[in-house]
């Protein structure tokens, strides 16, 4: 039976993928001495809030996720960033693998969301790996599964999060919207001579905080 210890070495972003990428460097060690002919890994790479601090304006910008402060013991809990997969290939004692993390920066996903809520710092993160490990048997190969337990943890530098979105998405960021509120704020665009819905919706934006400001002088002039 072979032992496989996994331990993340570095996470950097992939300079040349199409997508957000991040890849992480692993370290795999066999600590009974088997010759491993290759791994079929799989990782499901988890966040871990709870392991770090948030300061004010974390904590505004987290709310939707985890509710207010007080509620944090019981909302602050570990949940799934994304699922992943490589080929390790044969090796003896220890060897170092480069494993895909692809992103995602729809911010309808929880997980974009909290990493774009933090401006400094660490995220915490926790690698579960499984897969089937292939050796040598007394009848040729040998495959074993990645035992249950196998782990590590690793802090990821929050600015290494958001190198990699700059990369790909540099002064942007995404909303998704029905169809219908789409085209109306594309006939707005039209109707106003914007060249593009960013300028449509800061106009927009614009005009409320003029309205809510407008109708909180005349309550405090009534009052």
């Amino acid at each position: 039976m072979t032992a496989l210890d996994f331990t993340v070495v570095d996470i950097a972003p992939e300079p040349y993928a199409a997508t957000p990428s991040l890849s992480a460097r692993l370290r795999i060690r066999e600590t009974t001495g088997a010759p491993v002919h290759s791994v079929a890994l799989r990782c499901q790479v988890r966040l871990e809030p709870a392991r770090r601090r948030y300061g004010p304006d974390a904590e505004a910008a987290l709310g939707d996720l985890f509710g207010t402060r007080d509620r944090w013991g019981s909302t602050l809990s570990s949940f799934a960033w994304l699922q992943t997969s490589t080929m390790v290939p044969g090796f003896a004692g220890e060897c170092e693998t480069a494993l895909p993390l692809p992103c995602t920066y729809d911010f309808e996903v929880a997980a974009a969301r909290y990493l774009h809520a933090l401006g400094d710092g660490a995220v915490p993160l926790l690698l579960l790996f499984s897969g089937t490990v292939f050796g040598r048997g007394g009848a040729g190969v040998a495959v074993e599964p990645v035992p249950w337990d196998r782990e590590a943890r690793y802090d990821l530098p929050v600015s290494v999060w958001h190198e990699m979105i700059r990369s790909h998405f540099p002064g942007t960021g995404f909303a998704r919207m029905g169809h219908d509120t789409l085209a109306a704020l594309t006939r707005y665009k039209v109707a106003h001579g914007h060249t593009d819905l960013d300028a449509a919706v800061t106009e927009l934006l614009a005009a409320a905080e003029a309205r809510a400001a407008a109708a909180s002088g005349a309550g405090e002039a009534a009052s």
